[in-house]
């Protein structure tokens, strides 16, 4: 093996791997170099790349730690290979790890966040939030010499505030004050003498400050009222009040104040700019910066209904219980009725109904007729808003429908207390720095030092930098048009990923093995060439790079392409080309020929003008949309595409998804604000096919979800020997008791929990992996058993099942979008994003249709190799071509150029986006000067003609 003279290796060698479908493989990867790893779907690429490669790294990592820290982490199994030598740290920046936590933003991910709270912490000015004006501290030298170049002279009380608009009768202070010896305080505003037992009224806000002394400002007597003044800053904890004999006051401090209102505010430090802080958190919001309110108009949202008739829409229509029998009660009590619409009740009584009152009505008891029961009633809203917290998910997705999502009333989104807010940097809080997108941000940060004090530019120099050069990585990635404080669960999987990798960068590690799974999804040809040097300068830090990745120019950038195939599952596992990107162009894999323009997806000859019917949408102003009328024609193929943030999803998934949704089935979704919306009439159906997993456990898989499994287990009940038997479909479930293997529950295997050594997980003794009992393996149909039926491959069961239509239906369709490869008992733990969308269609393709349905699929080439992306458009046109249209949000160029119509987005993203710039044709984009999409799209079709 060759080395460096620094004695590191200058390769990644891997001995005997065969994780999954992986066969045997040996394999030399060049390290400090950006390498992509590309094939088919299932041909072991994140087999090799994660399952192999990355699990290796992190066991490595996780074997440093002491057995007794690996107790509690849990180790991680030692994945199926002979040996690598050659392996840095590992660091996989993968897509599914998004944050749902509402308090993790991007400013917060990317640490910009932090380093501007540092900032505002040490060199931020603070302003009275009561005047605006500036706040002062000054020293306790500074504060003698203004009182004698004051006051000189002048009779004075020297006061320590003790408290400070607070409730109490404060007995136990007054003793405490008169122990320690003073003679007199003053009591909201008045001088009193100290008595035993002295108290004020405990329900009242009051003020007390201690008188200390009484002088006359006179340099004879310095040394006396120094020690009068330290004596008073000691006890009110830092500031102190002057009272002239005329009653004038005036506020010193040693913190901030404003000398004229005498408010103070703490010392600023870093968590006081958090919103996850309660130092910082704004009180109301708890620092999410929105609040949800239970309106009235939820709650009643037709006032001409009576409420026996449902007028109140939590409680519906009148029932014999309890809460009707209370709302009975308070009507009687104020010579209401029952039936009277809620419109024409007195304002009060809807207050009462609302709210609640504290006075006590008599309500007939149920279960004791004829006595009555004395009680209050606590108000519809407060009824719900206890629900609203700690009850069960169907309880509080029941309180969501009545509840209201809007910004926070007391910090307008900002997230932070007002003394937070009134920290200023060039006249900006942080809050409003938080809101602006990255590239308005880079801008506010340029030539700032012009714009600050001296001592603010020498405190803030290194923050600066560091500030600067984090926003400079997301703006090289393309995110400029994100903003800090837009929540981590928002983003898409390619935007989450790409933060992370511009944290990456930011940290500057050296030696390390970064592993990516095609960052490249969501990203419009335009910003691709900033995400690829993005990885070429983390790879010439002294990096090596791993990409999992299909996107060509990603490929022809790279160092070293590894070609992973021939085929899918169990025809891939191998190597099929290893080297630099120019010299597997002509190796004759499918991956080559497609690079190399010999296999290429063709442009359709014309382009359906549809059904002559329209879908059209006014006025979508949701997010960054401005006010968009969109247009579609049915019995379509359309594609909606644009820049990164440039409203996609806004306009489709959260407007006319919701719209479509609630029109067919009843959905209580809101969309986002539009307009209107006409061509309902000519649909029966909306279905959005997701890449969300077909489930969340090993016992979900490609047969239980399309619903074959269930056609299979008839079959197999409807055989003879079934017959005999007495065996039912039951019988052949592996979920349920009688077939299935009892030793394992069906789950065809074992796990044995290791204290010191990962979990592991072994093939039932029993059944030997089957998941069923012997009785149950013994009725076979065509020789095959039920487990030997989830155990083939999609492809081979197609052929095995070719006389039974009803069956033969559903596999066939799996086999048509490309999953050939996967296998019908397969765990849908084990797919992946693209797989499982692919999963969904086919299952909603062996549907029968009625050619008025609307098809929702976002970016489905995600993890697909230029062969399934040709393979998916044909399934896709097919549905089209029965009168259905088909909508797709997508940023690839083979699948573009063959829409039918394309909506293009943008021009820009973020606040720069949110209008139609284009409609219509694939050629009639291409031709637009404005549109970004145009420009590679031109492209393409000439390279295609």
């Amino acid at each position: 093996m060759s080395k460096s003279p620094a004695g590191t290796e200058e390769f990644i060698e891997i001995f005997g791997a065969r994780e999954h479908n992986l066969k045997n493989l040996d394999i030399r990867i060049p390290r400090n170099k950006l390498v992509v790893v590309t094939g088919l779907s299932g041909s072991g690429k994140s087999s090799l790349a994660f399952d192999t490669i990355y699990a290796e790294g992190q066991r490595r990592y996780m074997e440093s730690f002491s057995a007794y820290a690996r107790s509690f982490l849990g180790g991680l199994e030692r994945p199926d290979v002979d040996k690598i030598n050659g392996l840095s740290p590992v660091i996989a920046i993968e897509q599914k790890t998004t944050s749902k936590n509402p308090r993790s933003t991007v400013g917060t991910v990317t640490e910009i966040y932090d380093f501007m709270r540092l900032l505002f912490a040490r060199a931020g000015e603070a302003y009275s939030y009561l005047t605006g004006k500036k706040m002062i501290r000054q020293t306790e030298d500074q504060i003698i010499e203004q009182l004698f170049s004051k006051f000189q002279g002048k009779k004075l009380y020297i006061l320590a505030p003790v408290v400070k608009g607070r409730k109490g009768h404060y007995r136990e202070l007054f003793e405490q004050i008169r122990k320690m010896g003073f003679s007199k305080v003053r009591v909201d505003g008045v001088v009193m003498d100290l008595i035993p037992k002295m108290q004020l009224d405990r329900y009242k806000i009051h003020d007390i400050e201690i008188v200390i002394d009484r002088i006359v400002a006179d340099e004879s007597d310095r040394f006396r009222i120094t020690q009068s003044l330290k004596s008073a800053l000691q006890h009110g904890k830092g500031v102190i009040m002057i009272r002239e004999e005329n009653g004038e006051i005036h506020h010193f401090s040693k913190y901030l104040m404003d000398p004229e209102t005498g408010l103070s505010y703490d010392e600023p430090a870093p968590n006081t700019f958090s919103f996850n802080s309660p130092y910082g958190a704004c009180p109301t919001c708890n620092g999410l910066g929105i609040t949800e309110e239970i309106t009235r108009e939820s709650i009643i949202p037709d006032p001409n209904l009576s409420i026996t008739r449902g007028g109140i829409a939590p409680l519906g229509e009148y029932r014999d219980i309890w809460i009707f029998k209370k709302i009975e009660a308070i009507l009687k009590h104020y010579k209401c009725s029952m039936s009277t619409p809620i419109k024409n009740l007195p304002e009060k009584v809807v207050e009462i109904l609302l709210y609640g009152d504290k006075v006590e009505v008599a309500v007939d008891s149920v279960k004791y007729p004829g006595t009555k029961w004395h009680t209050t009633f606590e108000g519809i809203v407060n009824f719900l808003q206890k629900y609203q917290e700690g009850s069960s998910d169907k309880i509080q997705d029941w309180v969501s429908e009545f509840t209201i999502t809007q910004t926070c009333p007391d910090c307008e989104g900002y997230r932070l207390k007002k003394e937070a807010l009134h920290f200023k940097i060039d006249e900006k809080h942080i809050g409003q720095l938080a809101m602006m997108d990255i590239g308005g941000l880079s801008e506010w940060f340029i030539n700032l030092e012009s714009r600050m004090t001296e001592k603010q530019q020498i405190i803030g120099a290194e923050v600066l930098k560091e500030i600067r050069k984090r926003i400079g990585f997301l703006m090289d990635i393309g995110l400029d048009y994100l903003s800090l404080n837009r929540p981590l669960k928002t983003l898409s999987g390619g935007e989450a990923q790409r933060i992370r990798l511009a944290t990456q960068i930011g940290t500057q590690l050296v030696g390390v093995l970064y592993i990516l799974d095609e960052p490249s999804i969501g990203l419009h040809q335009r910003d691709n060439v900033k995400l690829i040097k993005a990885l070429q300068s983390l790879r010439d830090l002294g990096n090596s790079v791993l990409v999992v990745e299909h996107d060509k120019d990603m490929m022809l950038e790279s160092d070293f392409v590894l070609d992973m195939g021939p085929g899918a599952g169990r025809h891939g596992g191998h190597v099929v080309a290893a080297g630099h990107p120019g010299d597997i162009f002509n190796n004759g894999s499918v991956t080559s020929r497609y690079l190399s323009g010999k296999l290429g997806m063709e442009v359709p000859k014309k382009r359906r003008p549809g059904k002559g019917q329209h879908l059209i949408l006014k006025g979508a102003s949701g997010n960054n949309l401005k006010k968009v009328d969109l247009e579609l024609p049915l019995g379509t193929l359309i594609l909606i595409t644009g820049v990164s943030g440039s409203g996609k999803s806004t306009l489709i998934h959260e407007t006319l998804y919701p719209i479509l949704n609630r029109q067919f089935y009843n959905s209580k979704k809101e969309p986002m604000p539009y307009q209107s919306i006409e061509g309902l009439e000519h649909l029966d159906k909306v279905i959005e096919v997701d890449q969300s997993p077909i489930g969340r456990t090993p016992r979900s898989n490609p047969a239980t979800y399309t619903g074959v499994f269930s056609d299979i287990r008839t079959l197999f009940t409807e055989l003879p020997e079934a017959k005999i038997r007495g065996y039912k479909p039951g019988r052949f479930s592996f979920n349920v008791k009688g077939g299935r293997c009892e030793d394992c529950e069906g789950a065809g295997m074992k796990l044995i929990e290791m204290d010191f050594l990962p979990d592991v997980h072994i093939p039932c003794e029993t059944c030997k992996g089957k998941r069923y009992n012997r009785e149950t393996l013994e009725v076979r149909f065509k020789g095959k058993s039920i487990s030997d039926v989830l155990d083939m491959t999609v492809e081979q069961a197609v052929e095995f099942f070719a006389n039974q239509p009803k069956i033969l239906r559903k596999i066939r369709t799996l086999n048509d979008v490309g999953l050939g490869y996967i296998t019908l008992g397969q765990h849908a733990t084990t797919l992946s994003g693209g797989e499982a969308q692919r999963v969904k269609l086919a299952t909603e393709l062996s549907k029968k249709d009625t050619g008025k349905t609307f098809y929702i699929l976002d970016e489905p080439t995600t993890g697909l190799h230029f062969q399934d992306i040709d393979l998916l458009m044909g399934v896709l046109q097919k549905l089209v071509e029965k009168g259905n249209t088909v909508l797709v949000i997508e940023h690839n160029l083979d699948v573009i150029k063959m829409a039918d119509y394309v909506v293009d987005l943008g021009p820009e993203g973020g606040n720069a986006g949110g209008s139609i710039v284009v409609s219509g044709t694939p050629e009639k984009v291409a031709a637009h000067p404005q549109s970004h999409t145009g420009k590679f799209l031109a492209m393409e079709l000439n390279r295609s003609n």
